[in-house]
């Protein structure tokens, strides 16, 4: 596998997403591909002696979508990271052929129209707009968010801060959920085509295994597709 060490800006990271295509924040099928793994020791989650922390790699996250050359979701196995959006027509072609599909006036259906009607909103406000209010509601409903994101129904807008008294942001913010037909446009949500025939998803699986195959010659099959999905 290239190695990738040291990154010091979300310029930087950017560059890495866009060369390999499918980046996770934290955990990885993969031995040491995700970002927190490649930023250098300084841009890590920090604890100071007052109590206070920082985290720059996790700071870079709203500035990395932002600038439109990727998004970012739940991707993969359930967990946080980045997709150049170069990749994201394939990648969608074949997570939506491996999910159910949406089944009128289910939980999944009414979130996907509540995110729908009312454009981009933070996963607090979709969660009580949908009627999860009751005690144990969170995590049930954070789980079907975390499935729609692994089939490429919903992603992340950008992300919210509270600000204290001096208008200084804290805390760990909250994900601006958005449909991708919303934030991406209906074109980038139909099916990749190879001369006006459109693109099987097992095609698409195929050009992702091939790039990441080289991209991580040191990865096997297995933990590759583990990366890119065999469940949904």
């Amino acid at each position: 596998m290239k190695t990738y060490s040291n990154i010091s800006s979300a310029e930087e990271l950017v560059e890495v997403i866009e060369e390999v295509g499918f980046l996770p924040l934290l955990q990885s099928p993969i031995r040491g591909f995700c970002a927190e793994a490649m930023v250098d020791s300084d841009c890590r989650y920090q604890v100071f002696d007052d109590g206070g922390w920082d985290w720059p790699m996790w700071k870079w996250k709203g500035p990395i979508v932002q600038i439109g050359c990727c998004t970012y979701g739940k991707f993969f196995c359930g967990k946080a990271g980045y997709l150049s959006m170069r990749w994201w027509q394939d990648f969608m072609n074949y997570r939506r052929s491996q999910a159910p599909d949406i089944v009128p006036n289910s939980i999944e259906d009414i979130i996907l129209d509540t995110l729908q009607e009312g454009g981009s909103m933070i996963t607090r406000d979709l969660r009580r707009e949908c009627g999860f209010n009751g005690q144990n509601m969170r995590s049930k409903f954070d789980g079907y968010v975390t499935r729609l994101q692994m089939q490429c129904r919903i992603v992340t807008e950008n992300f919210v801060y509270p600000h204290d008294k001096h208008g200084n942001e804290y805390g760990w913010g909250w994900s601006l959920l958005a449909t991708p037909e919303n934030l991406f446009g209906h074109d980038m949500c139909r099916l990749p085509e190879d001369n006006g025939k459109q693109r099987q998803p097992e095609e698409s699986l195929d050009r992702m295994k091939n790039h990441l195959a080289h991209c991580l010659p040191d990865a096997t099959e297995k933990q590759i597709m583990r990366l890119l999905g065999e469940r949904i």
